[in-house]
């Protein structure tokens, strides 16, 4: 439980920001789309390795659909080449979306999640408390609906990850 703490201590709250949200994103395939939120790490300094990256993401979506229902693709790895704890966010142009693997269809809310590979428990926490708040209509209706990309990060840094 010590260790679990003492990495929460050292953990930066801001998943992301506004400089990792791609308003009106347009791509052919889910590896697309989890190219250019990488694309969006990698400039921001948070990966350091874009290509080593990308093959982690494309390896763990290839062992298992990452769609969750409501519309969002959830793709993540956690990776030697991610700096810090970073959620990238890609919400779709009207009338596009991109199979995830979801049942219920494809999604136009693509959050690509990277912890550092030594963050186990951080990125099954990170995880489960993003997958419990977009299994919220009402939260994943404001990513949606946020055509500011300021407004989603703060969304996305307000979800209370440090509660559980």
């Amino acid at each position: 439980m010590v260790q679990f703490e003492d990495e929460w201590h050292r953990y930066d709250p801001q998943l992301t920001s506004p400089e990792l949200v791609i308003l009106e994103m347009v791509a052919a395939t889910r590896e697309e789309a989890s190219a250019q939120l990488a694309e969006r790490m990698f400039r921001a300094g948070r990966v350091t390795n874009l290509e080593g990256f990308l093959e982690q993401v494309y390896s763990r979506e290839h062992q298992l659909a990452t769609g969750l229902p409501g519309g969002i693709g959830l793709p993540h790895a956690r990776s030697e080449f991610v700096q810090q704890t970073t959620v990238a966010v890609g919400v779709t142009k009207f009338g596009h979306a991109l199979d995830f693997g979801a049942a219920d269809g494809p999604a136009n809310v693509i959050l690509l999640i990277g912890t550092p590979a030594a963050s186990f428990s951080q990125h099954l926490s990170v995880l489960a408390v993003l997958a419990r708040a977009l299994s919220k209509e009402n939260f994943r209706e404001s990513l949606r609906r946020a055509h500011d990309a300021e407004v989603i990060s703060e969304l996305i840094n307000s979800t209370p990850i440090f509660s559980d």
